[in-house]
């Protein structure tokens, strides 16, 4: 059968996202590539006392269609939430979807024609690469530095791009490279948007997480135009297999996410959104956040003292404040594959940095995750890791 794909499939064998499950799942493989949250974590029993109070409750409900925005108890879960971003909202402006993940669909199926503009940082989260290229999007990367993406370069690729459709960041402890907006760059990026009448996609999955520094109000919260929509997850402060997520934005806008949902799922599991409505009910979730938080941080010291111990003195590394990972440059590789091939074998697994930008790829560009490994294997791993890169740096 001669398959005739439409040009939504990738027409690529790389699979970046299947290597680093694959990787996780090896057991003899020390993995540092899965942003996975730490699995002993998961509040099973609590999980498990919601679970028995909505079959009890509300298990003819829970079980049956319900509403493409999602249930009310949870919507105001949502709403609740997002105060703790300086952002108000209320239950018509929420829609709660499958995963944040969802939401880059939908928001690329509502807003992209095959040729539009989508601003992103360089580096960036993968998934959303994937995205947007299958909605034919043409994508630009702009620098970042430790403050996050650099607004002289944004706002030159505006002028340069009057016609873009989006901006996508991921402001709070960004995937890849664990970095953080500043907040100047916050209202800088709120005023380009209403300047350059270009959307803003704020993604922040990591934000609760935060172990040094001090919150920062989130990009919508200085929306006043509403050209900013803001998307989150329970995957990062609950458990990601529940796969609920939501978005933030004009009651407009959630109507037509409302239809474009209807068609690709009708809604997200229902059962799931009433169990995580009862889990808040029921507990105190700071408390749990608190937990996650805690060990994140150890887990993170122990992988930054590892880098010095381990690491040559001319690799360059990021310093989070929260979330989930590390970003590592390791000057004088010409091919982080090789490094990724060398570490395979010695039992030792991250992610290459080729499938985090969207157009000029840096070389020895990598990110580890910290979050789902104990200590004493992030040390060990850590020494197989810079083992590695200067054997591969020495040849």
């Amino acid at each position: 059968m001669n398959y005739r794909y439409s040009s939504k499939t990738p027409n690529t064998d790389t699979d970046a996202v299947g290597e680093i499950l694959k990787a996780a799942a090896d057991p003899k493989i020390i993995s540092f590539a899965g942003g996975l949250p730490a699995p002993e974590l998961f509040p099973v029993k609590e999980i498990q006392t919601a679970v028995n109070q909505v079959f009890q409750a509300k298990g003819m409900t829970a079980l049956q269609y319900g509403g493409s925005q999602g249930i009310p108890e949870l919507r105001k879960v949502v709403a609740a939430r997002a105060t703790l971003d300086d952002i108000t909202t209320n239950e018509e402006q929420i829609l709660i979807t499958t995963g944040s993940q969802q939401v880059l669909d939908l928001t690329a199926k509502l807003f992209l024609d095959s040729g539009d503009t989508v601003i992103v940082e360089k580096p960036t989260y993968l998934c959303a690469i994937d995205v947007f290229k299958s909605y034919g999007a043409h994508l630009v990367g702009i620098e970042m530095d430790e403050d996050g993406m650099k607004m002289d370069q944004l706002e030159a690729a505006l002028q340069a791009n009057p016609k873009a459709k989006l901006i996508y960041t991921i402001p709070n402890f960004q995937n890849p490279t664990g970095r953080t907006l500043s907040l100047e760059r916050r209202r800088k990026i709120a005023q380009l948007a209403q300047q350059y009448d270009v959307l803003v996609l704020e993604d922040n999955p990591y934000g609760a997480v935060r172990f040094e520094g001090t919150p920062l109000p989130a990009i919508q919260s200085f929306d006043e135009t509403d050209h900013v929509i803001y998307t989150s997850t329970f995957s990062k402060i609950l458990a990601p297999g529940l796969r609920l997520g939501w978005v933030i934005a004009p009651s407009e806008l959630i109507s037509n996410y409302k239809r474009l949902k209807q068609s690709a799922d009708l809604h997200s599991d229902i059962l799931s959104q009433y169990i995580v409505a009862a889990f808040f009910e029921n507990n105190d979730i700071a408390e749990h956040i608190a937990k996650i938080t805690a060990l994140y941080k150890e887990r993170k010291d122990v992988m930054m003292q590892a880098i010095k111990k381990y690491f040559p003195k001319t690799v360059s590394y990021s310093r989070p404040e929260g979330g989930m990972f590390i970003w590592i440059e390791v000057p004088g590789i010409d091919s982080t594959q090789d490094l990724f091939d060398r570490c395979i074998q010695n039992n030792v697994a991250f992610v290459p940095g080729e499938p985090f930008y969207c157009q000029e790829i840096v070389p020895g560009t990598f990110r580890l995750n910290y979050s789902n490994m104990p200590a004493e294997q992030i040390d060990l791993g850590m020494k197989r890791l810079g083992e590695a890169i200067r054997e591969v740096i020495q040849n």
